[in-house]
């Protein structure tokens, strides 16, 4: 009976999910959102709590994510991920000085305490590798330029939590420095040598796993990247870490044929993901706290926003690149939830847990709407800003100053250049984005 009742849920849930993705993918909107609130109608408090396919989805929910972070490895080689880590360690700390700083303040100023203030730093700080990598498949932004400066903050925030993680569990529980120091050396260690193995061995592990039977070549690469993942989580260490790390150390035709091959699995497993951790929110428990994390949410937005359109500058990405890559970083997500819920369980403050998953289901509802909308947005505000008003009978404007351009150029559709002279550039019309807009 319960074995009945586990597969009319589970069939149910994958039901809705198929569904849910075609009405999305009618509005050519990315179907995330539409996971989470269904997996907050049917989760605890819902309209219908599910029960019996709850310790299986949790589960799901795991490899979902897990592989999510293999396929962004399977992108790019490991060379691709040291150069970019080289280059881009600026914009990992800038990110935490914007996005961190912020989250550790509110809670100082609700009064929650020092301790309180590390954990919702952390919140605050790291981006949902999980729904960005999603975001980037759903709307085809694999290839652009603006990708490895996000992913090279994704890695760079998903590496820190090598460090983070032990010092956050080491402040909750009250151990001494000692211990602390051990757990986070550990830590370390299997960082840094999963990710020496990757770029030293990375062709001799693509040799072992490579197969011509796809068959061999999928249960290979997923029992290996599983594997790996688990022993980074056992060690302390980010599965999601040890995951994408995985990606990196496959390259070539091993890469490409894992991908085909992984592609529906990790469609599958990520919308499990999502409901997952509508799952596991209490409507009831949001509304007490929805104001201010509302408010903390719209800051930390336009922090994560400023520091992908900083980082994606500084590596000489053209202007409607740099608003792409800040939308896309806004999404918060699986780390969050993860800080939060060890906080929780410690006791720390019985307000953070309602207060970081509702900020979270703020950011990771509006993360997709910023990815998709923030560049179009950035350039039709700074269009009108730039524009220059006409004068009666079609002259300028007395007083625009040099640049200025007649009532019948403005007409038709020439943009005024700032400098010592007045050069007219034509402005094309609106349409779908060519291939020079990829800089």
């Amino acid at each position: 009976m319960h074995s009945a009742v586990f597969l009319i849920e589970f069939g149910a849930i994958i039901l809705g999910l198929g569904l849910l993705g075609r009405l999305a993918g009618r509005f050519s909107f990315s179907p995330i959102p539409l996971y989470l609130l269904a997996g907050l109608a049917f989760g605890n408090g819902g309209l219908l709590p599910l029960g019996a396919s709850e310790e299986f989805v949790a589960i799901g929910a795991e490899i979902g994510v897990i592989l999510l972070l293999l396929m962004l490895g399977l992108e790019y080689t490991a060379s691709d991920l040291v150069s970019n880590l080289k280059t881009q360690y600026p914009a990992g700390l800038v990110d935490f000085a914007f996005n961190a700083l912020p989250g550790a303040a509110a809670a100082l100023l609700m009064g929650w305490g020092p301790v309180a203030a590390v954990v919702l730093a952390g919140v605050t700080w790291i981006s949902s590798s999980g729904v960005i990598a999603k975001v980037l498949g759903d709307l085809g932004r694999l290839g652009n330029r603006e990708t490895p400066v996000i992913l090279s903050i994704l890695v760079l925030e998903d590496l820190a939590m090598a460090v983070y993680l032990p010092i956050i569990t080491a402040l909750l529980a009250g151990v001494g420095l000692a211990a602390g120091s051990a757990t986070l050396a550990i830590a370390l260690g299997v960082a840094g040598a999963v990710l020496f193995v990757a770029v030293r061995y990375g062709r001799l592990i693509s040799r072992f796993v490579s197969s011509d039977d796809p068959e061999k070549l999928l249960l290979v690469v997923l029992g290996l990247t599983l594997l790996v993942a688990g022993v980074a989580q056992q060690l302390q260490v980010s599965a999601a870490v040890g995951a994408f790390l995985v990606g990196i150390a496959l390259s070539g035709e091993v890469a490409d044929g894992a991908h085909a091959l992984l592609s529906p699995l990790r469609d599958l497993f990520a919308a499990v993901f999502f409901v997952f951790f509508g799952l596991h929110t209490d409507p009831v428990s949001i509304p007490p706290v929805l104001l201010p994390a509302f408010a903390l949410a719209v800051v930390t937005a336009l922090t994560k926003i400023a520091t992908g359109h900083w980082a994606a500058r500084r590596a000489g990405i053209g202007v409607k690149g740099r608003w792409r890559a800040g939308g896309t970083l806004v999404a918060r997500g699986e780390f969050s939830i993860v800080i939060a819920g060890l906080a929780v369980t410690a006791g720390v403050q019985p307000q953070l847990g309602p207060f970081a998953t509702a900020y979270v289901l703020i950011l990771v509802v509006i993360g997709p709407l910023t990815a998709r909308y923030t560049e179009p947005v950035a350039t039709y505000l700074t269009r009108r800003r730039t524009a220059v008003p006409l004068g009666k009978g079609g002259d300028t404007v007395p007083g625009a100053g040099a640049g200025a351009l007649s009532g019948a150029e403005a007409r038709a559709g020439v943009e005024a250049v700032p400098g010592p002279e007045t050069v007219a550039v034509r402005v094309p019309e609106p349409g779908p984005e060519s291939a020079s807009d990829r800089v």
